[in-house]
């Protein structure tokens, strides 16, 4: 059996307005990953993604690069407590 996992993400940079919620959504979908992302005021993004460890590990990579026009600094990672409380993928 696959181990699941959560983490909650927060990536700084040239993160807003760069399509990347958008394309985060759609890279998790592709991956079968739940959760949530949204852009927050200080103009981080955060994130929180459900999934199983292997597919966590690959959103996790492309997080540190971003969408094309990103410029990523810094990926801040949190584990937490696997809850599967999400049954989808959305942009806040």
């Amino acid at each position: 059996m696959n181990s699941v996992k959560r983490v909650r993400v927060l990536i700084s940079g040239r993160v807003q307005g760069v399509f990347f919620r958008a394309t985060t959504r759609n890279r998790a979908d592709s991956l079968g990953i739940f959760g949530w992302v949204k852009n927050n005021q200080d103009g981080t993004v955060e994130a929180v993604f459900e999934g199983e460890d292997k597919k966590i590990e690959e959103i996790l990579k492309w997080c540190r690069k971003g969408p094309f026009f990103a410029r990523v600094q810094d990926v801040r990672v949190f584990e937490e407590s696997y809850k599967g409380e999400f049954n989808s993928f959305s942009v806040r």
